[in-house]
């Protein structure tokens, strides 16, 4: 497959990327600083603007599916409902339906007790951000994936989690993102979870 990965430099999407060259797939990496990777046969690097529609037309020309493992600005409120916003019509114009989408545990108000009221409160801000994007996503036609993982941490890949659609797995603290990379990667080599959002913890 040949698949198109924005957020490639940032720690999960820098493991997406080299389990997928791993898999054999080739990887295009859309990134604002082409110094932060290693240009290889398998892997493409583009450099520019992610809220650029025009731009992300024309590179996303060719490919089979969209992974995104953007994190959210501080500096702007609003970054990933806007990329999300630009990537749609690119979408459509090169006849791509297959998105999976990395946001976060907690958009939907769904970890429970009062660790999820302090979780939510204090990170409402790039949750709200994740909620927007994730919204447009589901007001759209395309084979989506939301991937709402529970605390990052970079600990190894286990390839041993738990997964809770619309919710979060019963007690799950943490996952890995390595694991949390395979995961995505196993949802667009065999289409799973399609329209669905998945929770990820151990």
């Amino acid at each position: 497959m040949k698949l198109f990965v924005l957020g490639a430099t940032g720690r999960t999407g820098h493991q997406f990327v080299d389990q997928a060259i791993e898999h054999g797939h080739h990887v295009t990496a859309f990134v604002r600083e082409q110094k932060k990777l290693i240009r290889t046969p398998q892997l493409e690097i583009i450099e520019g603007d992610v809220t650029d529609s025009t731009a992300l037309t024309d590179a996303l020309a060719g490919h089979d599916a969209v992974i995104s493992c953007l994190g959210t600005d501080l500096s702007d409120s609003d970054f990933l409902a806007r990329v999300t916003d630009a990537l749609v019509p690119a979408l459509k114009a090169n006849a791509i339906n297959r998105v999976v989408y990395l946001a976060s545990a907690g958009i939907d108000k769904e970890i429970p007790g009062i660790a999820g009221t302090v979780v939510t409160f204090m990170l409402r801000k790039p949750l709200r951000d994740h909620r927007a994007a994730v919204d447009l996503w589901r007001n759209s036609s395309f084979d989506y994936t939301i991937v709402r993982p529970m605390q990052l941490t970079d600990g190894p890949r286990t390839s041993v989690y738990r997964t809770s659609v619309d919710s979060i797995p019963d007690n799950g603290k943490q996952i890995s993102r390595a694991d949390v990379a395979q995961f995505m990667l196993n949802a667009v080599e065999d289409q799973l979870f399609i329209r669905q959002s998945v929770g990820l913890a151990y």
